[in-house]
């Protein structure tokens, strides 16, 4: 009976890998239809290499910063064979380093969508490797290991430790965060304002690649969130449906507040599903959708105040999705996750406050040491040629369509 359990956790948790690592197309192809056509190539290349190295960094020291589990033994050990705490049975715990290297993936996958058209391949590549190795690893041991005890401080000064059950804060306000920074350092496109500051908006590229790019991202969502329970056991439909729930509630939002744009509807939608997972497991259905319903608001003006107010040139709106939204969501499960608001308790709105706003300034500050460093060495964006060619050929010496470009010429 013990074995079945635990393949049926080996099984579970592969399943939700995959389903994270699919959302990984998800991000490609929402960053393919939003940037020009001369852009593409970069999008796809960007997301797939992002993973790569993310992989590489988290399985050498990423994992082990969070963690403390090294992978530098024999694969008896690793498979859980030989004796032993760390490694459980069946490679379990192989299987649940690979679901959480794909959360990881997710932060530069993120702020891929923000620094897009404008900056060069190594210095993303190399910022992509810093922080799967070093920032994002070291915030998500706090949260979700207890490292170096800012739980017990929370929990001792608010009631509660600060909960993010699938990564609201941990995940999506850091990678946000981060990009803010990244997107500040590089600089608008060129001819994204005018010389007096006014706002000349950039057309995306494609409506339908942005959609599949979404419907991508809102399927394996499901596994980000339901599959975060690590366990058959500890699996809940509570935490499916108020997924649902958040999606739709920010879809209908955006929807309305956007006046039908096909962007707003279909970014409302991960901005209901970036807001509903902190508080996924302890949420009242209703009270998902209001959450949800309240991040497509949210993304909607925080778009629109980025853009138009700040002058901010955050190409796919990763600050406001990801970023406030994810903030939100964190700040939520202090309010809807509440018994008297019909949660299932066990949180503090002062602790759920205290929590986010750690992470989103650590982020934030990060993401500014980061870029600025490499910024002062390497530098961080295209020339203007460069740049006014399209990265497609400037970093990759192709187009999106090859066949196309050889008839033309």
């Amino acid at each position: 009976m013990q074995q079945d359990q635990i393949g049926g956790d080996v099984f579970f948790v592969l399943m939700g890998a995959i389903l994270v690592f699919a959302m990984h197309g998800g991000f490609a192809f929402l960053e393919v239809g939003t940037v020009r056509h001369k852009n593409q190539v970069n999008a796809l290349v960007k997301i797939l290499v992002d993973f790569a190295i993310s992989t590489v960094s988290y399985f050498f020291i990423g994992f082990f910063i969070a963690y403390g589990i090294t992978f530098f033994v024999n694969a008896k050990i690793l498979s859980g064979g030989e004796g032993g705490e760390i490694f459980l049975p069946q490679g379990f715990t192989l299987v649940k380093f690979f679901f959480l290297t794909t959360f990881a993936a997710a932060i530069p996958a993120i702020i891929s969508g923000g620094i897009a058209e404008r900056m060069k391949f190594l210095p993303q590549c190399l910022a992509t490797a810093l922080i799967v190795c070093l920032a994002y690893p070291f915030f998500e041991g706090i949260v979700w290991n207890g490292n170096f005890g800012l739980q017990g401080w929370i929990e001792a000064t608010f009631g509660a430790p600060f909960h993010d059950f699938a990564g609201s804060i941990v995940v999506h306000a850091v990678g946000g965060w981060l990009a803010l920074g990244a997107v500040i350092l590089l600089g608008a496109r060129l001819g994204r304002y005018s010389a007096s500051g006014k706002s000349m908006p950039i057309p995306p590229s494609s409506i339908p690649w942005l959609a599949l790019g979404s419907w991508l991202l809102c399927v394996g969502w499901f596994g980000f969130n339901v599959m975060s329970a690590q366990s058959v056991g500890g699996a809940t439909g509570l935490v499916a449906i108020n997924s649902l729930m958040a999606m739709v509630g920010g879809i209908l939002v955006a929807a309305f507040v956007g006046r039908n744009d096909p962007g707003f509807a279909h970014n409302g939608a991960l901005a209901g599903l970036v807001a509903v997972c902190a508080g996924s497991d302890i949420f009242h259905p209703i009270g998902a959708f209001a959450v949800g319903g309240m991040a497509g608001l949210i993304f909607v003006k925080g778009f629109s105040w980025c853009q138009e107010k700040l002058k901010i040139d955050d190409v796919l709106g990763v600050w406001p999705l990801h970023g406030l939204c994810g903030l939100w969501g964190g700040i939520a499960a202090g309010i809807f996750g509440l018994e008297v608001f019909g949660g299932l308790g066990g949180v503090t709105l002062a602790g759920q406050v205290a929590g986010s706003l750690i992470g989103a300034a650590y982020a934030f500050a990060a993401g500014a040491v980061i870029y600025g460093g490499l910024r002062s060495t390497i530098g961080l964006r295209l020339s203007e040629n460069e740049e006014m060619r399209g990265a497609d050929l400037s970093i990759h010496s192709i187009g999106a369509n090859p066949e196309s470009d050889i008839r033309g010429a």
